[in-house]
């Protein structure tokens, strides 16, 4: 399959048509599957400060492991929340560092694991295969297409009284 910056749109949606947990898992499969080529990539290519993705992960590790599960979905599913927020300020790139730090902090059960009975619907498992076969520039592209829309961008949203966000 090629893979071109006109072409990520059908993979992107075919992740985003996928539910919540299972964009989770697929994350996760892509981490422990492609994880030392996305490696050296993912620390060294933010536009910004390594340090912002890092103070935000910071912040979930201190999580319960059941509100850092919650906060992975938050992000996906574009829930309202500080965090979300903070997630949503940040660039693609940053924002790639930090998913890929959450694999890492699951990697060392610092954040809630994966389980390990858990099985990739059809979908999931296509897209995956899909994902294999892109060159390793590719997938850092389409990786990026696929966490940029996630979380809240504070200049988009209405300031919530309730929330105060």
């Amino acid at each position: 399959m090629t893979y071109t910056p006109n072409a990520n749109g059908p993979m992107v949606e075919a992740f985003q048509k996928l539910d919540v947990d299972q964009q989770l898992a697929l994350f996760w499969y892509v981490y422990t599957e492609m994880g030392d080529s996305i490696t050296p990539a993912a620390p060294g290519a933010s536009t910004v400060s390594p340090q912002i993705a890092q103070s935000l992960y910071d912040q979930v590790e201190k999580m319960t492991t059941e509100e850092q599960l919650q906060l992975q979905r938050d992000l996906i599913g574009h829930q309202n929340s500080l965090i979300a927020r903070e997630y949503g300020s940040m660039s693609d790139t940053t924002k790639l560092l930090f998913w890929y730090l959450l694999a890492q902090g699951m990697q060392k059960q610092a954040i809630v694991p994966f389980p390990h009975d858990y099985k990739l619907v059809s979908e999931a498992e296509t897209l995956f295969s899909d994902i294999k076969a892109l060159d390793f520039g590719e997938q850092i592209t389409l990786f990026r297409d696929i966490v940029s829309p996630m979380g809240v961008d504070p200049s988009e949203v209405s300031h919530d009284k309730e929330t105060g966000l």
